[in-house]
């Protein structure tokens, strides 16, 4: 499991790519973290309006240099703001990461590149007493997975995707923060990069040898086993051709008692490859449950529906389209609550 300390004063660097999908590390600690975070570095977006780049974005400035951000707001942190595809530091936040390091400000990077295997940045850190957090690092304890999910006092729900950079985090923050809000013992279980910034506890399954990471997120689980209800955070998709493994190790090492699919609306082809279309919804509710059932049985309670782009009206349409077309409940958790979804997975467990 990984750790991190709680920073007050986040500089999120985005370099050349602020925008909702493009910097979704950014812009979900801007969501989940907002009192913590003091600006966004980004020298192509500097000076302008957040919102123009992050729809609904609180105020916070968009500074051109680390140093010119340092001088004005003191951050105790740079967070590496993006998650791309093959998970390398894009060339051009390479500066601005030494120059914090230098600084001695601790950067925080989600990238399968770790930067405490970069010589450099290594040595930049030494040199200026500053630390580098790699949250995508493996936990050391990697256990073979072995069913105890299930026996925990904790009722236990996994977010599952029709495809990556869907919404499952926040539809499991959502779920979990609306839970609390009733009063019940809950708990997010971070299982990816950003997730974990947001938390400050987890770890990153897909960055596990495969052997193991079932084990790890059993692990997690069995590290909240006597609160009430978890909400597991998913990664990936079960079909999808690059990522299904991470997937399925998350339903076997979570063993769910309920599962909540989470799509963006009017998504119909993978965004890894888009001659390959998606499933229609109905035929992936079931192949989770066929899944899920020689292990521990579940089943899929509702959708979480990501209507970004669309107008109120719109996505409460998408949402009552989805909801008739699979004949579950279904909403936009972040428009409009979670409410009908923790409805759902309640009367699953008959708390």
């Amino acid at each position: 499991m990984i750790t991190l300390p709680r920073y007050r004063r986040m500089l999120l660097l985005t370099e050349g790519r602020l925008g909702v999908f493009s910097s979704k590390t950014a812009a979900s600690l801007l969501r989940y973290r907002l009192d913590d975070v003091v600006g966004v570095l980004d020298s192509t977006c500097a000076g302008q309006s957040l919102s123009r780049f992050l729809p609904a974005a609180p105020r916070r400035p968009i500074f051109a240099r680390f140093d010119e951000a340092r001088a004005a707001v003191a951050p105790d942190a740079l967070i590496v703001g993006v998650a791309p595809v093959g998970g390398a530091m894009p060339a051009e936040m390479r500066r601005p990461v030494l120059e914090a390091l230098r600084g001695g400000v601790d950067v925080v990077s989600g990238m399968h590149e770790l930067l405490c295997d970069d010589a450099e940045c290594v040595a930049a850190a030494r040199a200026g007493g500053a630390t580098i957090h790699d949250v995508r690092r493996a936990p050391p304890e990697q256990p073979i997975a072995a069913g105890r999910a299930r026996g925990t006092r904790a009722r236990r729900v996994l977010t599952v995707g029709t495809d990556c950079n869907v919404g499952k985090m926040a539809a499991s923050l959502e779920l979990t923060r609306t839970a609390a809000a009733r009063g019940m013992d809950a708990a997010f279980v971070a299982t990816g990069q950003t997730g974990i910034m947001i938390e400050g506890w987890g770890a990153a399954v897909d960055h596990v040898v495969c052997d193991f990471a079932a084990g790890v997120v059993e692990s997690l689980v069995l590290h909240v086993a006597q609160r009430q209800i978890v909400f597991v955070e998913g990664q990936g998709s079960v079909l999808h051709p690059a990522y299904s493994g991470v997937s399925l190790s998350l339903l076997h090492g979570s063993c769910p008692d309920a599962m909540i699919l989470v799509h963006h609306a009017g998504r119909s082809h993978y965004r890894f490859d888009e001659s390959i279309a998606l499933p229609d919804l109905r035929t992936l509710i079931e192949l989770h449950e066929s899944m899920a059932r020689p292990l521990h049985p579940c089943r899929v309670v509702g959708v979480a529906l990501n209507t970004v782009g669309l107008s109120d009206g719109e996505a409460r349409r998408a949402c009552e389209e989805v909801s008739r077309d699979v004949g579950l409940p279904s909403t936009d958790v972040v428009r409009f609550g979670a409410d009908v979804l923790l409805d759902a997975c309640v009367g699953q467990f008959r708390m």
